[in-house]
């Protein structure tokens, strides 16, 4: 027992060492819906929203159901980024997916060889691609690590939402959207990446506003919200179900863990990625332990399209 209080209490600090090697900074509140519309820093934050399509796209699937994937691939390139092509084109579970939204995506950053990761990937996968990241904290720092989507169909009205509450160092981290047509379904897709080291409370905040973005289309409109919410404290679970499910979505997963690391030499699971859905049926879904590119695990699911609320 006494063990087991021991690592409750060296937790939280080893998941922040997981996720950045920095020193906690003081944290104020931004209204969320300055959050939504404007960044913070002062950088041309054009330059952290691209999208893109590959040179050859792979055919649009024509059929009423496609397959989902949520994945934080924690900045892998090189060899692992090729065996993440690999699984993402022939692996029974995550192969072909229609859409995918990831996280921990690198664009020009030292640490993955300056790879441009979601245009590689596009390229490689036959899809489109858009990628978001957030405003880097100092002048002449190098991008941060962003959010990506990847889809078979065309991306329509890309949003980069810069989400609110810093993190250490000043750090931000931002959610991006898109609309796509599935045959005669329009869908909006978003990819979100909250904070490690702020409060509950504060990730709810985030979360809230990628909700916010979703209040401009259609309330019809289905809608996919994936990846990495951080929901590692103990009043996490419930509060991320309250949020969601009073704005109208539900989940095809359980409380299966996502994410695996080892403190003192013991396994440490946590819940921290989701993929929550509106307006869209799942007939089956998956968490593929098997993959160890990240310390993540890739979540996937088969989404039924005739069964979209009109």
């Amino acid at each position: 027992m006494g063990f087991s209080i021991l690592l409750l209490l060296l937790l939280p600090p080893v998941i922040s060492i997981f996720y950045h090697q920095q020193t906690p900074s003081s944290q104020h509140q931004q209204p969320i819906e300055e959050a939504v519309t404007k960044s913070a820093g002062n950088v041309d934050d054009s330059s952290l929203l691209e999208s893109g399509r590959a040179s050859n796209l792979r055919a649009i699937p024509n059929n009423a159901e496609i397959r989902i994937v949520s994945y934080n691939i924690r900045w892998r390139s090189g060899d692992d980024l090729n065996e993440l092509i690999k699984l993402f084109r022939n692996d029974a579970e995550l192969g072909n997916p229609a859409i995918m939204a990831l996280q921990e995506v690198d664009r020009k950053k030292k640490r993955s060889g300056n790879t441009n990761t979601a245009k590689l990937l596009a390229e490689e996968l036959g899809l489109y691609y858009a990628w978001a990241a957030p405003p880097t904290a100092k002048t002449g720092e190098e991008e941060e690590t962003g959010v990506a989507i990847l889809s078979a169909y065309p991306l329509a009205d890309v949003r980069r939402i810069v989400l609110p509450h810093e993190g250490p160092g000043k750090r931000r981290r931002v959610a991006l959207g898109a609309s796509i047509k599935a045959g005669d379904v329009e869908i909006r897709v978003y990819s979100a990446h909250a904070e490690t080291r702020i409060s509950m409370d504060k990730k709810i905040d985030q979360l809230s506003a990628v909700l916010e973005d979703l209040k401009s289309h259609n309330q019809q409109t289905p809608a996919i919200i994936m990846g990495d919410f951080n929901t590692w404290q103990p009043d996490a679970a419930p509060k991320t179900i309250k949020l969601f499910s009073d704005a109208g979505f539900v989940t095809p997963f359980g409380s299966e863990k996502t994410f695996s690391q080892k403190v003192l030499l013991v396994p440490i699971d946590l819940r921290l990625d989701w993929i929550w859905m509106r307006g869209l049926e799942a007939i089956s879904c998956g968490i593929d332990r098997e993959v160890k590119v990240s310390d993540h695990w890739p979540l996937w699911t088969n989404v039924k399209l005739q069964s979209v609320k009109r």
